[in-house]
């Protein structure tokens, strides 16, 4: 495990790298509670798929990297996606990354790509939110009765160093009466790369409706819909999302 000082915190990195790689690299954006470790045994599955270099990363107040200072900001994925992210990829001299996120994850990356300024590959979209539904706060609802009276806690704690702190920034800014208006909609017209989103039919944080509207918001994007899958796709069809990432990678980057 590698760390990167970064606006004003230590994040840890690490880099999965299997032979002769072909460019560009991958970069991991977890979902809201999620870190390197909680990804599983994907991101080494993506690399050997793919045969491309995959960075993970946990943000700010995950995993082993630096804690919350405070409470979180409704915009605190703008501060992930347009502060954060760049200093990152500059200090890692990466350039052009192909961005792979998860939920929260998945909404800096296109905050990101479309708000930057900055090139970016590809975008590879799994459960993204790009407004906030109903079914979205009544189960962040219920994973706070499931922190506090259930093993959830137990849980996330083998991930974090800090696990109250990563469940309270996430559960109460998105129960935050004031969050309901967010909304990351203006920055898909300004996604310039091909988009690969992806949302399970059993997605118990979100409908189809997320994935449809970028869609039709972004010319090269294509959405995917998984049947048997709820929020997490890279772990309820991972076989699937990682046949359906080798055929969108030959549109982001065709063999010669």
């Amino acid at each position: 495990m590698r760390f990167a000082d970064v606006a004003g915190a230590r994040l840890e990195y690490e880099w999965i790298r299997t032979g002769a790689a072909r460019s560009p690299a991958i970069v991991l954006l977890h979902e809201g509670l999620g870190s390197i470790s909680m990804w599983g045994d994907f991101p080494r599955r993506l690399a050997e798929t793919t045969q491309r270099e995959v960075l993970v990363y946990s943000r700010p107040g995950y995993g082993r990297s630096s804690p919350l200072v405070g409470s979180r900001a409704v915009s605190y994925m703008h501060y992930e996606a347009l502060t954060v992210l760049p200093q990152l990829l500059d200090q890692l001299q990466l350039s052009k990354p192909i961005l792979l996120g998860h939920s929260d994850g998945a909404s800096i990356a296109m905050i990101h790509a479309g708000g930057s300024a900055r090139l970016v590959a590809g975008l590879i979209l799994l459960a993204p939110h790009v407004f906030v539904e109903d079914v979205s706060v009544r189960s962040i609802a219920a994973a706070k009765v499931a922190y506090e009276n259930g093993d959830l806690r137990t849980r996330l704690a083998r991930h974090h160093d800090d696990v109250d702190g990563v469940f309270r920034g996430w559960n109460d800014i998105w129960l935050n009466p004031e969050f309901r208006e967010w909304n990351i909609e203006e920055f898909l017209p300004r996604i310039a790369c091909p988009v690969l989103a992806v949302q399970g039919e059993n997605d118990e944080y979100g409908t189809m409706e997320q994935i449809e509207r970028i869609a039709r918001a972004v010319p090269q994007a294509k959405a995917l819909e998984l049947a048997d899958c709820r929020h997490s796709p890279h772990r309820d069809r991972a076989q699937a999302v990682l046949e359906a990432i080798v055929d969108f990678l030959r549109a982001v980057s065709p063999r010669p």
